[in-house]
């Protein structure tokens, strides 16, 4: 098909019937299944049917009838539970390869046939009472964001299902020295939601050669509603992988603990072979004007969230994630790849399924898209986003230097002019009196409706790890003035008013030995050794005792831009110092007053004081209660923090 032509037939898309109302899930019960699939420019379409999810041959094939809107439908009267299935559609009188179609909820090893499962027959005991924790305010969850291999996956996590759902959250491992590792870890941190890298079906693996080592963080979507089969005891049965994941999930909410999974519906990993592609040739993506992929996504392809059908699928996928797997929350790859409407037409619909269900993205894409931008959730059009934050950039590259130049210094490490950048990160990127947005490094106006809605974190998977970027762009820093720059570093998140994302292993000094895209690196490169928990014992302390501070004390996550100005004032904002006031009970606060300074200079910091204080937090000691009384003057230590507070 020439470009022309294909272009042509982009045009006509909106053209076709869409279905919005239907249920095009597979249905099964004893008595019959039935099959669906939307495919309006189709001509022929066949369910095939076979023995196993992979090699052999179909043991049936089917025809399939069209019926309104562009919906083929089958029903088959008899009990199919456990038969493997494809689609297979007659498109341009040619026959296009086999899928297990876009709705697939069961799949086969690699993902390359789709299995007729009866879902409640996968739910683990006690899993109708099962529930995440409750969310007040998203601002008051602490993310810790992980790879489902890489927390199990070294010898030293004492793991007895490493690199697997289960391995997540199996109580009472330790390290050689008797540390506790895994779940336990997680929930003695303080952290309330494990933030996972993809667990959906990704297509880089080999299922079929787990002995083979192999990694990938898993950004290359194949099958959207089925669980990764690598993290599961058998790939090879379909219902192994739902059933350990349901597993998972119940297993952290029942320490409390919520489960947010990496979503990318953004693109998918492979473009002409793709599972949507092998439905509705080109429908659900975006093309330039001379009928190419339009590539957002820098991966080869982006989809078209403002299509009918396109949005109707990120919505139903994200609902049965929410209803059937009981996740607490989706993070949203390259974000502003999706149009507003589709973003809040799905927040819309999972808080109407899960009033604590929490959503964020990054508020950016990885190249132009033919979507114009006031129509894109960009960070910049937050606040016109009603339940989702995006993550702050700003204070990111504020504390730490641009992540796109290594050499690049941040406030904790020397950079001059980084103040006002990091008041912004401190009031949640939203209106306040004290900010000079003229002085912030990415943005030039408030973008968070309300604090929440800024993610505020300093490292992530992406680029180097907060210990590797110190040491990439401090080379003559001592280790302990690392440490002391790396604490600084998440002290400042912690105690800003947007929601609190930490890179997990962040505290215990993680490094990834300066790689800064381990995508697809060994685990050797990506895994957490657990070993650095001993080895930076007083590092742990502190990021406990920090999490301890913020979730005790509720004036650091105001819910609102109005609570923000009326309680939080700058005291002093000079090069390499910024302090602030949380004054009057801010939200409730059983502290009247606190005082919060950060000291990125070399040498300690005067501070008068007006009135007697009592100390929280100072040089890399945390205390909640009884600390030492204050008064005239106090000295902040060297590249800390110090939080004072009146009762």
């Amino acid at each position: 098909m020439s470009a022309v032509t294909v272009w042509a037939q982009i045009r006509e898309f909106d053209q076709y019937p869409t279905p919005t109302e239907a249920n095009l899930w597979t249905e099964y019960t004893p008595e019959s299944t039935t099959f669906k699939l939307w495919s309006p420019m189709a001509q022929e379409v066949v369910v095939k049917l076979y023995d196993a999810g992979n090699g052999g041959t179909a043991r049936e094939k089917l025809p399939m009838q069209k019926g309104e809107k562009g919906v083929w439908q089958l029903t088959v009267q008899k009990n199919l539970k456990g038969v493997y299935y494809t689609y297979q559609v007659k498109a341009d009188h040619h026959w296009l390869n086999e899928t297990p179609g876009i709705y697939a909820t069961a799949v086969g090893v690699n993902g390359q046939r789709a299995m007729v499962l009866d879902m409640a027959s996968t739910n683990p005991r006690g899993w109708a009472t099962d529930k995440g924790p409750a969310v007040k305010t998203m601002n008051e969850v602490v993310l810790w964001e992980a790879h489902v291999r890489d927390i199990t996956s070294h010898p030293s996590s004492g793991s007895s299902k490493p690199g697997t759902f289960l391995g997540l959250v199996e109580a009472k491992t330790k390290t050689p020295d008797g540390l506790p590792t895994g779940i336990d870890h997680m929930k003695n941190l303080g952290v309330t939601h494990i933030h996972l890298l993809p667990s959906f079906d990704y297509r880089s693996i080999d299922e079929a050669a787990l002995d083979t080592p192999q990694f990938n963080w898993g950004y290359d979507p194949q099958n959207y509603n089925v669980p990764e089969g690598s993290y599961s005891s058998d790939p090879f049965q379909a219902e192994v992988r739902i059933k350990e994941f349901k597993q998972m999930v119940q297993g952290f909410h029942k320490r409390g603990l919520g489960v947010v999974m990496d979503v990318v519906y953004n693109h998918t990993g492979l473009s002409k072979g793709s599972n949507f592609n092998l439905e509705f040739p080109d429908y659900y993506y975006r093309h330039t004007p001379d009928g190419k992929y339009s590539d957002a996504s820098a991966c080869g392809n982006e989809t078209a969230s403002e299509r009918a059908m396109v949005r109707t699928f990120i919505i139903e996928s994200c609902k049965f994630w929410a209803q059937e797997y009981h996740v607490d929350g989706f993070r949203f790859d390259l974000m502003a790849i999706h149009d507003l409407e589709t973003m809040n037409q799905l927040s819309a619909e999972l808080k109407k399924i899960n009033p604590n269900l929490i959503i964020y993205g990054e508020g950016w894409t990885a190249g132009s898209s033919p979507l114009p931008d006031a129509a894109k959730a960009l960070k910049a059009n937050t606040h016109q986003l009603s339940h989702i934050a995006a993550f702050s950039d700003d204070i990111r590259d504020a504390i730490k230097g641009s992540v796109f130049d290594e050499k690049a210094k941040g406030f904790v490490s020397g950079a001059t002019d980084t103040e006002e950048t990091i008041k912004f990160g401190v009031v949640g990127s939203v209106s306040h009196a004290q900010v000079d947005m003229t002085k912030v490094n990415h943005t030039k106006a408030p973008w968070a409706r309300e604090p929440w809605q800024a993610i505020s974190y300093v490292s992530c998977h992406d680029n180097l790890t907060l210990l590797d970027k110190l040491k990439a762009s401090s080379e003559h820093a001592t280790p302990n003035q690392l440490k002391k720059m790396h604490l600084l570093s998440n002290a400042i998140v912690l105690t800003s008013q947007g929601t609190a994302f930490l890179h997990a292993g962040v505290e215990m000094m993680r490094t990834k030995n300066g790689e800064h895209n381990s995508y697809n690196l060994p685990d050797a490169i990506n895994q957490i050794n657990w070993n650095w928990k001993a080895a930076h014992p007083e590092v742990f302390t502190y990021y406990k005792n920090l999490i301890s501070l913020r979730k005790a004390h509720p004036a650091f996550w105001m819910p609102t831009t109005q609570l923000v100005n009326q309680h939080l004032e700058f005291t002093v904002t000079e090069p390499g110092l910024v302090g602030y006031q949380l004054k009057d009970h801010a939200h409730g606060d059983s502290w009247q007053n606190i005082l919060v300074y950060y000291n990125a200079r070399e040498i300690a910091a005067e501070i008068p004081l007006t009135g007697e204080w009592k100390v929280a937090a100072l040089g890399e000691t945390i205390k909640l209660k009884g600390g030492k009384k204050v008064k005239g003057t106090v000295a902040i230590p060297p590249v800390s923090m110090l939080v004072l507070y009146q009762e």
